[in-house]
């Protein structure tokens, strides 16, 4: 210890203010933890709110508002051409962003949970030393690491603040309408914000290496979004590579590779949304005794302890789905583990949403995942084209799917693509946990006309009595 360090003792510390650390802080406290929680920029929230999940989702709402007006002509209401204010929808981003950080800040103040700007760095196993920090050291009983994890970059072209290569962040940032955008990776970070450049006016060309869009999702899902983005994109090349990037005062030159691959051309914006990677280096961990993986992922078990006894470890940086709502279930489970809880991260069914149009959800077993590892299982469809209140909203080329297990009946998984999927899941999410039959689905009062009613009658052709549909 150097002279003069200010040095901290803490029951908890708590290392990342997103959505996993400051649940972990917040249950931790609530549990009577005296907590101090660190984090670069100061105020809880992290890339989920300040570059990631709130933001993307204020300008997707805005762009629900100009394609519904644009659907809204084939229905007798005409729209004149949206005049699009790019100050103004920047200070919406912001008031939302800041409102909602202003409320963690509250809740976190009131619950005595101490928040302070710096940079962690372990220096034992029971200590980590604070760089740009009033405070110069902190030593702890216990750590939650919840640093998350970073955009990958394209190989030799770093995503630069104001720059034409841009990365998530510089996508959200909003800062102008290109002509023409390419968009590298068809996951859903790609496909979200290429959604929202060609609502405001780019002409968006999407590149994936694999055969088709969202990798790994099942293809009755991703069909209809396929088909909907052939009319909204101006181009889509699967089975296909960038080559190289070069980017000029006035465009990024891209030029790609495959059996399939364009010619060579220019680009006013390229977004880089091929991956992330976890914040565990520059941490200091080898003075701990936390392991990683071969892909730099924090190794954790069921009650998100890591190797080192002292040390749990929850969200993006430990791995599996990186999901904001994940990484705020493993915070409270790593804070109640700590408590002495029996607590354990045992979600059998955790909700994903593609927040396009359509959007898509699933959660628990996919059949994708189900002829991978050739698990048995029956599967039903109900195609929205038979669902009253789709057809009021013109969206008939949604779909509802639902799996269930051939001898116990059980639900297994859900897959939804149409309107208001991030709502509908829920249910299917509740019914899973629940451990709920197919027969709990079917027999369950579904209200009517509503999108809802989609997974009443999906289940309800399990047992032949489906009204809207003829079955076997």
């Amino acid at each position: 210890m150097v002279m003069g360090d200010l040095v901290q003792r803490t029951d908890l510390l708590v290392i990342g203010a997103g959505p996993g650390g400051y649940a972990a802080a917040f249950r931790a406290a609530d549990l009577g933890m005296d907590v101090t929680m660190v984090d670069s920029a100061g105020r809880a929230g992290g890339v989920c709110l300040f570059s990631g999940c709130i933001p993307s989702k204020t300008f997707l709402h805005l762009t629900e508002l100009i394609t519904d007006a644009d659907r809204a002509q084939t229905m007798g209401v005409r729209f004149g051409p949206p005049q699009i204010d790019l100050p103004a929808m920047r200070a919406w981003r912001d008031k939302v962003v800041d409102d909602f950080a202003k409320g963690l800040d509250t809740l976190g103040r009131k619950r005595g949970v101490q928040l302070l700007r710096g940079r962690a760095v372990f220096d034992s196993a029971d200590g980590v030393r604070l760089h740009d920090a009033e405070i110069s050291r902190i030593t702890f009983g216990h750590c939650i690491l919840a640093t998350g994890s970073r955009p990958l970059s394209f190989p030799g072209a770093a995503n630069r603040s104001g720059g034409r290569i841009m990365d998530a962040t510089g996508a959200l940032a909003l800062e102008e309408i290109p002509r023409t955008l390419l968009v590298l990776g068809a996951g859903y970070v790609g496909l979200e914000l290429g959604t929202v450049y060609a609502a405001l006016g780019s002409a968006v060309t999407l590149v994936e290496m694999t055969d088709d869009l969202l990798p790994g999702v099942d293809r009755d899902l991703a069909a209809p979004l396929r088909q909907r983005l052939e009319t909204r994109f101006a181009a889509m090349h699967f089975n296909t590579r960038v080559t190289t990037l070069d980017q000029t005062a006035d465009a990024v030159n891209a030029a790609f590779g495959g059996d399939h691959a364009p010619a060579p051309q220019a680009f006013d914006k390229v977004l880089v949304a091929i991956g992330r990677r976890p914040n565990s280096d520059a941490l200091g961990l080898e003075k701990t005794g936390v392991t990683l993986d071969d892909n730099g992922f924090v190794r954790v078990d069921e009650g998100m302890r890591t190797s080192d006894p002292r040390i749990l470890a929850v969200g993006d940086v430990a791995g599996g789905l990186m999901l904001a709502h994940k990484a705020s279930r493993e915070g409270k489970v790593a804070a109640e583990v700590i408590a002495g809880q029996p607590s354990a991260f045992d979600a059998r069914a955790i909700p994903a949403v593609v927040y396009t149009d359509p959007q898509i959800a699933w959660c628990g077993l996919t059949e994708t995942e189900a002829r991978r590892t050739g698990r048995p299982v029956l599967i039903q469809r109900f195609p929205w084209k038979f669902s009253g209140r789709a057809a009021t909203m013109g969206a008939p080329e949604g779909l509802t799917k639902l799996l269930v297990d051939p001898d116990s009946r059980r639900i297994l998984g859900m897959g939804i693509v149409g309107r208001h999927t991030e709502g509908l899941i829920s249910e299917a999410v509740l019914a899973i946990e629940m451990g709920a039959l197919v027969d709990d689905l079917a027999l369950s009062i579904h209200p009517h006309p509503t999108l809802s009613e989609t997974e009443g009658e999906v289940a309800e052709i399990f047992l032949g009595s489906a009204t809207h549909m003829l079955t076997k």
